[in-house]
């Protein structure tokens, strides 16, 4: 299977986000900070969020370089845990004093670990479960009260998983992410009223940062499960991320695109003696 090339994602036209304004939460790094810098070359004013200022920072010069050529883009960064609801309300309260509006929010924080469900603590479970879903949670209804609803419009994107035949391994944020899922779904027929459209995405194996802290046999055998033989990159989550936020994806509401050679619909996730 030929790899994609570096400006094979490259298919929107220069500009087509300029003057919106979006908010990514875990946008230090990987498909967050892929995501980031994709729709500051399209334009955009971006907002990104994580709870490391070290990898804020570097985060910050990389996407200061990406505007400083575009016209219209700008940069703003704020340490903020999603799981704490005050920490969320602040920082899209500064994003709207700085920007008086969000037009795009990328729900991509998250994190977990791999492990037999009978070895997951009940803190490790809760931890996951709180930064995947209840995160999520606070940050879409947080954009939404401060501003979206208001304005009557909106586009909220939701970060998920492969969870279509369970998360074995993994089974506190397959449930968080299945959870996140449903979100998108309800908030999608609530939020309607209001111009807001909700949608997810959902990465099988990508190569990021995250995937690199997992053992190279699990990430291996993931890609042996994948039909079409190889990992995803941060740059094709990213365009589709990108596709769903554009005026292209003006019809498209309570929809869930998976990302992922195909892997959903073949393989065996985890072996059975």
């Amino acid at each position: 299977m030929e790899s994609p090339t570096a400006d094979s994602q490259r298919v929107f036209a220069p500009g087509i986000l300029r003057e919106q304004v979006a908010i990514i939460t875990g946008g230090g790094s990987g498909i967050g900070l892929a995501t980031a810098k994709e729709m500051i070359r399209l334009g955009a004013r971006v907002a990104i969020c994580g709870r490391t200022p070290a990898k804020l920072e570097a985060a910050r010069v990389e996407l200061e370089a990406c505007a400083q050529p575009v016209e219209g883009a700008g940069v703003l960064v704020q340490a903020c845990d999603i799981r704490e609801p005050a920490q969320v309300e602040d920082f899209v309260r500064a994003v709207l004093a700085a920007w008086g509006r969000i037009d795009i929010v990328v729900n991509n924080a998250g994190g977990q670990f791999p492990s037999p469900a009978q070895h997951i603590s009940p803190n490790g479970f809760l931890a996951v479960v709180k930064n995947n879903l209840v995160g999520t949670f606070h940050v879409c209804r947080e954009v939404a009260n401060q501003h979206m609803i208001a304005a009557k419009r909106g586009r909220i994107v939701n970060v998920i998983a492969n969870i279509y035949r369970g998360f074995p391994g993994m089974a506190h944020t397959g449930a968080a992410r299945a959870g996140v899922e449903n979100l998108t779904m309800s908030l999608a027929v609530e939020w309607a009223q209001f111009g807001i459209l909700v949608n997810a995405v959902a990465p099988g194996i990508i190569l990021s940062s995250g995937t690199a802290q997992y053992p190279p046999e699990l990430l291996q055998r993931g890609i042996h499960q994948t039909p079409l033989k190889r990992a995803g990159t941060i740059d094709e989550v990213a365009a589709s991320i990108v596709f769903l936020a554009s005026p292209a994806g003006q019809y498209i509401t309570g929809a869930t695109l998976r990302i992922d050679g195909g892997q959903a619909l073949w393989g065996n996730s985890w072996e059975i003696p």
